[in-house]
């Protein structure tokens, strides 16, 4: 079955997050997405609050910048997650928008390097392994987490290039991709992550995540439109019926994807009724 979910978007004030998770849980939506954007909202918090707040419902923070978070904090903050909630938290980390990054002094003259070290070193702290490293920007000496996760935790890479989407094959466990990816571009996305496993020889499962710009009711073609627009209109979307979208949803799964989260307009009139009609409406028609 494919993975459906929606996002909380950080344009909505974090006061707003409490009854929307709740919502979620109660119509039987499977997963709650949120982002940690600069300068909106902060993924941990919101995501520990979420999980607070509900029993079954997985909460996926999508991404975490890797040049404003030190790894060891990171990880601790996955574990905690993980053990508090167990398999219910889902953690990506990609390079951050570089430009918001030079804004807090964060900017990596290498976010590739960044990026690699960073997951290299995340995914053996939550191994529970003791790490000693001396990269290019990830340096740790003997750190080890006191209170690792009693089970492992999927670190997806949020990435869009092919040199990043390589390497998510390559270090990562799953691969988030944004809003503008078309079925193509998840088709072809797939390609170049299987390409990194294969350079890496690993045989693990690696799932596929992809964001899906969505909106529903008399004037949803025009918010979609006006936001790819805004984006430089090289970004990808669907407006109409639950039918419509379930349609799109199917398109992007045959193209590899395996959750897809729907994601709203900035300027959503009703965050609530689009949670609603995700889980009512839209849920039974994908397979």
């Amino acid at each position: 079955m494919t993975g459906l979910g929606a996002v909380f978007r950080p344009q909505l004030p974090p006061e707003r997050l409490r009854t929307i998770a709740r919502l979620a849980e109660e119509a039987g939506l499977e997963e709650l997405w949120l982002w940690e954007d600069c300068f909106l909202e902060g993924g941990i918090s919101t995501a520990s609050a979420a999980l607070a707040w509900t029993e079954r419902l997985r909460v996926g923070v999508g991404l975490l910048p890797v040049p404003l978070r030190n790894v060891a904090l990171t990880a601790m903050e996955a574990a905690t997650l993980e053990r508090m909630f167990p398999g219910r938290a889902a953690l990506c980390v990609g390079h951050g928008v570089q430009s918001w990054m030079g804004q807090v002094g964060a900017r990596a003259e290498s976010p590739m390097t960044l990026l690699r070290e960073y997951l290299d070193a995340l995914r053996a702290l939550l191994r529970g392994e003791r790490v000693t490293t001396d990269g290019r920007y990830v340096k740790l000496d003997d750190v080890a987490l006191d209170w690792p996760p009693a089970q492992a935790v999927r670190v997806l890479a949020g990435v869009t290039g092919p040199r990043s989407l390589r390497l998510s094959g390559e270090a990562a466990d799953g691969t988030l991709l944004t809003a503008a990816t078309s079925p193509e571009g998840v088709r072809a996305a797939r390609g170049i992550v299987d390409e990194g496993r294969a350079a890496a020889g690993r045989s693990d499962p690696h799932p596929v995540v992809v964001y899906l710009r969505a909106a529903t009711g008399p004037d949803a073609a025009a918010r979609v439109r006006a936001e790819i627009e805004q984006e430089g209109g090289a970004t990808h979307g669907v407006a109409g019926d639950a039918g419509t979208v379930a349609k799109a949803v199917q398109r992007l799964a045959d193209a590899g994807a395996d959750t897809v989260v729907l994601q709203p307009t900035g300027d959503e009139p009703d965050p609530e009724g689009f949670v609603r009609f995700v889980a009512e409406e839209v849920r039974p028609l994908v397979p």
